[in-house]
């Protein structure tokens, strides 16, 4: 008994399908930003949720060198009581 070829292999959606979704590009790479500063708040402010949760990099398409210095300046942030703390 034979496996028809549809079920073994898994098919890419076509263009502009539900499941294609188009390629984010590290903002603070766009802007020449070298080290992300905690006291900007703005630019903190795109990547934390409603809910004050730092988004991933996969969701917000920052960079691994600027993920982890968001990380650190948001923490540092929260501490100067610049950003709220994480509500439940």
């Amino acid at each position: 008994m034979s496996v028809p070829p549809s079920k073994t292999r898994r098919e890419k959606p076509a263009a502009g399908a539900a499941g294609a979704a188009r390629r984010r590009y590290c903002h603070f790479c766009q802007e020449n930003i070298d080290e992300v500063d905690f006291k900007d708040v703005t630019s903190l402010r795109r990547v934390v949720s409603e809910r004050g949760t730092i988004r991933s990099s996969r969701v917000t398409g920052t960079c691994r060198r600027h993920q982890v210095q968001v990380t650190v300046a948001v923490k540092r942030a929260r501490e100067m009581a610049l950003l709220p703390n994480v509500n439940s």
